[in-house]
């Protein structure tokens, strides 16, 4: 088979994506993942803890709810339809660790669970960090 021939079949049967359908539902499931994160602070701001605690509450129980979806094998069958609505904001921060401490729980705490707990978040933490600092950096020099 040549080349040319073998693009053509490869073109053929390459599942084509539609770019604004996969938009269109990132966006309203990432929506959903807000809304939810508003409803738990709302309820959490009742109890008169303050807002910074409200805060710091929302964000560690959407992190538990999706580990807990993750190691339920539930969060991998939803990124599979909502894709990144659900990967961009916390939670999929969470499942990124989550999944990783699964992978490699059986190589031991040190070797295994230890060395490669952020292998899938560590590129979020090391662009984020960049990002804070030059953002940071640009603020002093513009007196922002």
């Amino acid at each position: 088979m040549k080349k040319e021939e073998y693009k053509k079949l490869v073109k053929k049967y390459t599942p084509k994506d539609n770019k604004f359908e996969n938009a269109l539902i990132a966006f309203v499931s990432g929506g959903v993942v807000g809304i939810l994160g508003v409803f738990i602070y709302q309820i959490l701001t009742m109890f008169e803890i303050g807002e910074k605690t409200s805060t710091i509450w929302t964000v560690i129980i959407l992190v538990l709810i999706a580990s807990f979806l993750t190691s339920m094998c539930i969060f991998d069958k939803w990124v599979t339809k909502f894709r990144c609505g659900l990967i961009v904001p916390i939670t999929g921060f969470a499942h990124s660790v989550t999944s990783s401490a699964m992978d490699y729980k059986q190589d031991g705490l040190i070797t295994g669970l230890g060395a490669n707990i952020f292998k899938l978040a560590g590129s979020v933490i090391i662009y984020g960090v960049i990002s804070a600092y030059v953002l940071t950096l640009l603020a002093v020099i513009f007196h922002v």
